[in-house]
């Protein structure tokens, strides 16, 4: 392969490169911008014989306070093309909340909800993220999809399947590198995108570490009303708080512990349940020190 290795790390802290500002050292960590960079990485993870975990902007995640004994491979492949009025290919490191604000602000509708989110394309296509009632799939033309062994596929919309935060990728072992969305065009866009966006900033707790949104919303209820019920705003573990500006928000308030927040998920899961009657469901990955497969 004529390109030049990227450079591998050891020992890297993984609480520098999430939004939750926790986690303990990774054994290997590596950045790609390319796919071929992408294919090395995963090189390493087979020659190494030890498990990988794709990293995007670092939100949506919780790293263990031990690390992750394992290859961190940080995927910032962020190209950005529009082959076609309306139609924009862009890399899995591309910034979601950017492509949202920027699609928008061309006049082109269906991603005015991505502002905001501080994930990356391929994270939000991961979890089908979404807001406002809608979601990443409604728009997503393709995604191409490099395997483990290094062979890269492209998935048309019909091949995939998506529910309210979740996809086939999720089962799937191997890394999102790129793909297509088609909008339709809306003079409207721009006013849409700024009023979700100032919406944002006035009710969420914008500048905080935090993973975003803990719970998924139990639907038709909604996850952050059902705990701010249950009386646990401002709620408090070690380092780790329930949000007092929206509740569905855990922040990292002074040096949290990977076992903090999970204390306090627990503890809010119980509550919830007596109070409500409701079953939360976590919607931040918890990534252990250890694991058996590929992620």
């Amino acid at each position: 392969m004529n390109v030049s290795a990227p450079a591998l790390e050891q020992s890297k802290p993984l609480k520098e490169v999430c939004t939750f500002g926790i986690g303990g050292p990774a054994s290997y960590y590596i950045e790609v911008r390319t796919i071929d960079e992408l294919k090395i990485a995963l090189e390493y993870s087979q020659n190494l014989n030890i498990p990988f975990f794709i990293l995007g902007k670092g939100s949506n995640c919780l790293f263990d306070d031990r690390g992750y004994a394992g290859l961190i491979i940080h995927n910032k492949i962020d190209f950005k093309n529009e082959p076609s009025p309306g139609v924009f290919h862009v890399g899995a490191g591309y910034s979601f909340s950017l492509l949202g604000a920027q699609t928008a602000r061309a006049g082109w509708s269906g991603l005015e909800f991505a502002s905001g989110i501080p994930g990356s394309v391929g994270g939000a296509i991961f979890m089908n993220a979404g807001a406002n009632g809608k979601e990443t799939c409604e728009t997503l033309i393709s995604v191409e999809f490099l395997t483990p062994e290094g062979t890269l596929k492209v998935y048309s919309h019909k091949e995939m399947t998506f529910s309210y935060r979740t996809s086939s990728f999720q089962k799937m072992q191997g890394c999102i590198v790129g793909a297509t969305f088609a909008l339709n065009q809306l003079p409207e866009a721009r006013s849409k995108q700024l009023e979700i966006i100032n919406y944002r900033k006035n009710t969420q707790p914008y500048g905080d570490k935090s993973a975003g949104c803990i719970f998924r919303n139990p639907l038709p209820a909604h996850a952050g009303a059902l705990i701010d019920k249950s009386g646990l705003k401002g709620s408090q573990m070690g380092g780790a708080k329930v949000s007092e500006m929206h509740a569905n928000f855990i922040v990292n308030t002074a040096q949290a512990k990977a076992s903090d927040v999970l204390n306090l998920i627990e503890f809010i899961k119980k509550r919830v349940k007596e109070q409500t009657g409701y079953e939360l469901e976590s919607e931040v990955r918890y990534i252990p020190y250890e694991t058996k497969n590929h992620e």
